[in-house]
């Protein structure tokens, strides 16, 4: 590999090159290697543009926080929230399918109208995805059944055998099952870059906080007391002092938001690393860094797993009347596009609309970077394993119901029994299920199981 990289391969220049040459200097430098893209302010859509990314701007029906006006969309997976938003409370069945060649199924269908017209809406999640149609019964004298309906969605599926899910409360396992992607809480690392600085031991060694980066913190949020603080910590010490007595937390669009601001968290003498800083930041999926000046950020310089998208904030003028800001977007290449676009010039006054903007895009690329190869991989061993729990219950549910017994160890289903990682999973979704999700523990539970797999597969590797 690294012949072919010799032979074959202009490597970009090095940051040093870059800052020998002398200004202007650009903002952000692609790796010599390569391997991140750069969003280019003059494209009409972000780069790189994916067309098969399931992201989509938010339904209107989920509304916008005060001061939200200004145009930012975020991004969301919609077809987690379908569930909720056109089956829960209304009247609709749902079925469980055991041991078919793609593995067990559960679908949903609701009966709707519209316009003198009739339509089945249809939800069909299996191990790899989740299906979400809606078909015209128009010219049908009887209603196609559910083993017909699933072949619609997955013609090569064979051995449909549905059951209907008779548990009463199986709609709340069925929309925690669908929304354990859902995320209301995010943290974001926050990095000081003063100028010509090209390692992470310079990033993580800044102590001052100067006026131009305690303005920006402003902006981001409000500076809060860790000590017993209630709210969203993204992971700092609340009760011990051992993660810095300081932080910067925000609500926004009913979501809470947590920075791991590199200056506020421990600052250990002799050792160059900084790993109590490193930490938290180099396990954060999304990273803003600030430049005070004029200087260029790879995003290579930071060496983690978990870091995939980065936001670029350099100021002019700061702390004036005429303090603005440029805004740079980097991410690794596998990461798909995301919203909103940078202007043109990518410069924003300061104010209520650069925050929006930019707390907007933070939301948007962590959400992107869950779409990259590796938290893809993770997301769909974690998706596997739900899935089986959530047939396993609704079956052992809907057998007590008719008082034909529950399913014991010694009668698990087909399909039931993974061992090992997935059985864990199993043992924390039934504890999951009887959570509400619209309760802070519940949806932070689910979120728990995610990373928690995340940190044990790579956590060898920094």
């Amino acid at each position: 590999m690294l012949e072919r990289m010799q032979d074959d391969y202009i490597p970009y220049p090095r940051i040093e090159d870059v800052l020998e040459k002398g200004g202007p200097y650009p903002q952000v430098i692609l790796p010599q290697f390569g391997g991140y893209w750069i969003e280019d302010a003059e494209a009409p859509v972000g780069t790189p543009t994916s067309s098969d990314s399931s992201f989509c701007e938010e339904d209107d029906w989920e509304g916008m926080s005060p001061g939200g006006g200004f145009g930012y969309r975020l991004e969301c997976n919609s077809m987690a929230r379908a569930y909720r938003k056109h089956f829960l409370g209304r009247e609709h069945m749902n079925y469980y399918c055991t041991g078919s060649s793609v593995g067990n199924l559960i679908m949903s269908l609701k009966h709707e109208e519209a316009e003198a017209q009739e339509f089945l809406r249809i939800i069909l999640r299996s191990k790899t995805k989740t299906l979400h149609d809606r078909i015209s019964l128009s010219g049908l004298t009887q209603l196609p059944s559910v083993p017909q309906i699933a072949k619609l969605f997955c013609e090569d599926a064979t051995g449909l055998k549905f059951n209907p899910v008779l548990y009463p409360r199986g709609s709340q396992l069925i929309v925690s099952y669908d929304e354990h992607e859902v995320n209301n809480t995010f943290k974001f690392g926050v990095i000081y870059q003063k100028f010509g600085q090209t390692s992470e031991e310079e990033l993580f060694g800044n102590n001052e906080e100067t006026p131009a980066f305690a303005e920006f913190l402003s902006i981001l949020g409000d500076t809060i007391e860790l000590q017993d603080f209630k709210g969203f910590r993204g992971g700092l010490d609340v009760s011990h002092g051992q993660t810095g007595t300081q932080s910067v937390y925000t609500t926004f669009r009913q979501r809470e938001i947590m920075f791991h601001v590199s200056t506020k968290l421990p600052f250990t003498e002799g050792d160059v690393q900084q790993l109590q800083r490193k930490r938290h930041i180099g396990n954060d999926i999304v990273a803003a860094v600030f430049q005070e000046e004029a200087t260029p950020f790879v995003p290579d310089m930071i060496a983690s797993n978990f870091l995939h998208a980065y936001v670029l904030v350099q100021a002019d003028q700061p702390c004036t009347e005429h303090t603005t800001y440029k805004v740079s977007v980097t991410a690794r290449e596998d990461v798909p596009a995301f919203g909103p676009p940078l202007p043109n010039p990518a410069v924003f006054k300061k104010g209520p609309e650069f925050r929006d903007f930019l707390l907007t895009k933070l939301i948007n690329a962590e959400n992107a970077c869950y779409k990259s190869d590796k938290f893809a991989k993770l997301e769909g061993r974690t998706r596997a394993a739900l899935l089986d729990n959530l047939h396993d219950e609704l079956h052992r549910q809907t057998q007590a119901t008719l008082g034909l017994g529950a399913a014991g160890d010694e009668d698990k289903l087909e399909n039931g029994g993974h061992g090992g990682l997935l059985e864990s999973f199993k043992e924390v979704w039934s504890c999951v299920v009887s959570i509400p999700l619209s309760s802070t523990g519940g949806a932070m539970l689910i979120c728990a199981i995610s990373t928690t797999v995340y940190y044990y597969c790579y956590s060898q590797a920094l």
